[in-house]
């Protein structure tokens, strides 16, 4: 046989086997429909978890849980949802960002978790800061729409950086940044974590309704700026004013109340100790590091360690799991890695991003005891003493969470989030065409940097035995 014979045949085999399997691959072209009605024959839901496919076999009892109260949950693979949007989204968080709000439109979805930390699914990293040149922002995947209904993209000027304000205006103006969406992610690194948090969120879920201990607050704080160490004037003990307020918010709870001022806050070990007993919520004010909280003692500027990594292994209030909002910088910053210590080895040590995980993240992951889920900062936070007014910033927005909770009766962790962000940015609208270094840009970065580590269709107190 000549050669060419010989390549002809092999042509027509290679056509012949194409053509055979022409419509099998035809059906593995995924649409949404398809991914979502292979689920289930409802094609309404509640709860849209995203997920790696190799995550699915641990988060199917999530999902029965779900279901089984009320809360109509997906769960859709990362894998599909690229493949669905494959010729949209200029990169992989648009094209989640995407299928978000098409799984709004088509399917009523309210709440998105996101499983997997930052090289699993992906960041939207913003840079609308004077202060560091990026962070996070998971308020990325709320923000869906903007004032006119349409697409918020957060790049209005189309030149590939995200939410960027530098110089006498921002150069993507009019972002809307109320979220049409609750968003929380499970920064899980592997499956054993993600077993984890389902164990937890089932158990939370389940066992905590109607007990002694949920209906009990802790809040640690301090002197938060020293009088005269900072070029304005700082009288208060700021960050035990804060805790006040929360606890204002919070009627019918009891408290312990760690302060600096009166000897009830002295280190690790008197934190450690209130959590044990059981409490409903935390809530910490003061300065922070991803491996670190702390504040300072009344008109000291040295400093009283709250809670390190390393203290954390020591917590032991097993299933009594409280919701904790922290107040400081970069506590939630969920994409450090030891890799970093390989890109800048100073950098790294100073700003503590060589860890393998942030302080929120191991206290709302480890296993008997920590937090059921963790509020808090993905970047350098930002106060009222930041701002030209004196008011607002963290100060307002994290009491606020409790505000919508104690006063107002939001119970699922995502509204309550996403309330007190809505809250916020009524009170302190931004205008877009102010200096970067004003306040205006420090608002949009407070609610922008805000995120929540734990499921944000979480029933806070849990659901009601049956």
């Amino acid at each position: 046989m000549s050669k060419e014979s010989y390549k002809k045949i092999i042509s027509i085999i290679i056509c012949f086997i194409f053509l055979a399997t022409f419509p099998v691959l035809n059906a593995k072209m995924i649409n949404k429909n398809n991914i979502f009605s292979q689920n289930d024959e409802n094609l309404d839901y509640d709860l849209l978890i995203i997920s790696p496919n190799k995550f699915f076999g641990v988060l199917e009892p999530l999902v029965e849980h779900k279901n089984n109260n009320n809360i109509s949950t997906v769960l859709i693979s990362l894998e599909d949802v690229y493949e669905v949007e494959e010729q949209l989204g200029r990169d992989k968080p648009e094209k989640i960002k995407l299928f978000i709000k098409d799984s709004i439109e088509n399917y009523s979805i309210k709440y998105v978790l996101l499983v997997g930390y930052f090289r699993i699914i992906p960041v939207r990293y913003v840079y609308n800061s004077d202060s560091e040149p990026f962070f996070i922002s998971e308020l990325y995947y709320a923000d869906i729409y903007d004032q006119n209904g349409t697409f918020s993209s957060w790049d209005t000027d189309n030149n590939g950086i995200f939410g960027e304000w530098k110089g006498t205006e921002a150069q993507d103006k009019d972002i809307d940044l109320y979220p049409d969406v609750y968003v929380g992610r499970l920064a899980c690194r592997n499956s054993l974590e993600v077993k984890i948090m389902v164990n937890k969120i089932i158990t939370y879920e389940t066992s905590t309704y109607d007990s002694d201990w949920f209906n009990r607050i802790v809040v640690c704080a301090g002197d938060t700026y020293p009088d005269g160490y900072y070029p304005f004037p700082t009288p208060l003990f700021e960050g035990e004013e804060n805790a006040k307020t929360a606890l204002s918010y919070m009627p019918g709870f009891s408290n312990t109340s760690l302060f600096a001022s009166d000897g009830s806050f002295t280190g690790p070990a008197d934190v450690i100790n209130a959590i044990d007993q059981g409490c409903g919520f935390m809530f910490f004010d003061g300065h922070a590091s991803p491996m670190i909280w702390c504040t300072h003692p009344p008109n000291n500027y040295t400093w009283v360690t709250g809670l390190r990594l390393r203290d954390m292994s020591f917590l032991r209030n097993k299933n009594m799991l409280p919701v904790c909002v922290v107040g400081g910088c970069h506590n939630n910053q969920f994409d450090v890695n030891l890799l970093n210590l390989l890109k800048n080895f100073k950098k790294s040590l100073y700003n503590s991003i060589w860890t393998p995980e942030c302080w929120g993240w191991k206290l709302t992951r480890k296993i008997g005891g920590g937090s059921i889920a963790t509020l808090g900062c993905s970047g350098l936070g930002l106060t009222k003493e930041d701002k030209s007014t004196q008011e607002g910033a963290s100060d307002y927005l994290e009491s606020q969470f409790f505000y919508e909770y104690g006063i107002n009766g939001a119970d699922i962790l995502g509204e309550v989030w996403g309330k007190a962000i809505s809250d916020y940015l009524d009170k302190y609208p931004i205008n877009w065409n102010s200096n970067s270094s004003w306040d205006y840009a420090y608002d949009a970065k407070t609610v922008q940097q805000w995120v929540i580590l734990g499921d944000p269709s979480l029933k806070i107190g849990g659901y009601p035995s049956s």
